[in-house]
């Protein structure tokens, strides 16, 4: 069965970062994003796993991470068979603001130009490489804080940059198999768009020929998520996957604020597909979002030592 035409555009990035009070700080008091969810990694629940977007954290505004400091885990090593870049938008005219607001933080800038955008490029206190690009085709409203003016703030994501030794493969499945149009490319950069585009719908894949393969730990991106609408969508697409290509996908996972499946894509990269529903209000209200540790059902009984051996972070 054809799934070609059920991927929305992006739903979250998910990083393996390392101090979680600096993660905190970055995202929330120096970049402007909200809290949206403070949570744990489902699969380790000694690790938090904070949802940073905008007001409601809408798919497509979610940064989310892993801050994995003092358990054991090496820094990672970029290279192929990873995400490479998260970029962020914002109206063109706030980049002077955002190079000031970073240069006065101490964060190193860069700016490029690409495919007729301006790009702010930055690390994150892990390592992360992230971007701000200037746009005006991005309406979507941001989270107001006290010293960001509204116009000038982050609109969540704009684009997401995979990096892969081989173009070929990839550009097949992003066009068959998820129906991504390819709409630009300059040297070894081809940008896809999912349905019409627009911010939060494009993915850069990067072709690096010579690169070794990236190893995932601190400072790497896990994985990028795509939207779809429903849980029927979802299984609809493991089938295809799974049944009729051939791939390896995990089970559908509930993750309490969405469903979702796990594969690699041809040329290496971690793709998670997630259902919109049922979204982060469905153990906290709009106004409360991320403002008190939410766990998964099984894991209630275990909050109080949860919360003992958890990161302390000054909110």
């Amino acid at each position: 069965m054809k799934t070609a035409q059920i991927i929305k555009g992006i739903h979250h990035v998910t990083a393996t970062v390392g101090n979680a009070q600096a993660d905190y700080d970055f995202y929330t008091r120096l970049l402007g994003f909200r809290l949206v969810k403070k949570t744990v990694n489902f699969d380790n629940n000694q690790v938090y796993h904070f949802y940073y977007g905008t007001t409601e954290g809408a798919p497509g505004t979610i940064m989310t991470t892993f801050p994995y400091e003092g358990q054991g885990i090496r820094v990672g090593i970029p290279g192929t068979g990873q995400v490479s870049r998260t970029g962020f938008s914002a109206p063109s005219d706030s980049l002077l603001f955002w190079k000031q607001r970073l240069d006065e933080a101490g964060v190193a800038t860069h700016l490029v130009e690409r495919f007729g955008l301006v790009h702010l490029q930055f690390k994150d206190p892990s390592g992360l490489c992230l971007e701000i690009i200037g746009t005006d085709e991005d309406d979507r409203l941001p989270w107001n804080t006290e010293d960001i003016p509204l116009e000038m703030a982050l609109r969540g994501i704009f684009n997401v940059s995979i990096v892969v030794k081989e173009f070929g493969p990839t550009r097949d499945f992003l066009q068959q198999e998820f129906g991504f149009q390819l709409i630009k490319d300059s040297e070894n950069y081809t940008r896809f768009q999912a349905k019409e585009g627009g911010a939060g719908q494009y993915l850069d894949v990067i072709e690096d020929a010579q690169g070794e393969r990236g190893k995932n730990g601190m400072g790497i991106v896990h994985h990028v998520a795509w939207k779809l609408d429903s849980e029927e969508e979802l299984i609809q697409l493991r089938n295809r996957l799974v049944d009729e290509l051939g791939f390896k996908a995990t089970e559908v996972k509930d993750r309490k604020y969405f469903r979702s499946i796990y594969f690699r894509i041809p040329g290496g990269v971690l793709f998670e597909v997630a259902t919109i529903p049922p979204g982060f209000t469905v153990d906290e209200s709009t106004g409360t979002l991320g403002q008190h540790l939410q766990l998964p059902a099984w894991e209630e009984e275990n909050r109080n030592r949860i919360e003992e051996v958890l990161a302390k972070v000054n909110w």
